[in-house]
């Protein structure tokens, strides 16, 4: 990555993930997606890992927020996966077809048609990027009371960053 990645990619850690215990919840993997290094093995970093961040976090909101989504997937058989995203443990996997099972084929389409790849590739990815988005959103193994202003607050800085 270049030069101004590596400057966005700092300036975005510091605002964000300061090393303090007031860090935004997202701070790293934001920092991550923003300055060239990728967090997730096979998750591109920079504009399209920034764009898929930006969709993750839009699908918390689209639903209803954190614990809405939550619901959705419990509900749609992913029950244990999303425990185990909230919870403080190792996460466990979710495929791209269980996504796309659980969001449905207009909701993983219009994702797909945002970052201008495959339904295929959008819910691949996003079952990479999404467990990690939701176990940074729930530190301490729940969600908390102020998840929406974190999802509102990541929007905003990821936006800033991207343009």
């Amino acid at each position: 990555m270049g030069l101004l990645d590596n400057m966005l990619g700092n300036a975005l850690g510091g605002v964000l993930g300061g090393g303090n215990g007031d860090a935004h919840p997202l701070g790293g993997l934001l920092a991550s997606l923003a300055g060239g290094g990728s967090p997730l093995p096979g998750l591109q970093a920079g504009g399209n890992g920034q764009a898929l961040l930006g969709a993750a976090l839009g699908l918390l909101q689209q639903h209803g927020g954190l614990p809405a989504l939550l619901e959705k997937l419990s509900a749609s058989g992913l029950s244990q996966q999303v425990q185990s995203w909230v919870g403080t443990g190792a996460n466990l996997p979710v495929s791209g077809d269980q996504l796309h099972q659980a969001l449905g084929s207009s909701t993983i389409g219009a994702i797909a048609s945002q970052l201008g790849v495959s339904p295929q590739q959008a819910s691949g990815s996003l079952a990479q990027l999404l467990p990690e988005v939701i176990n940074h959103l729930t530190p301490a193994g729940q969600v908390p009371g102020n998840h929406a202003d974190l999802v509102s607050q990541g929007l905003a800085l990821l936006k800033g960053f991207t343009g």
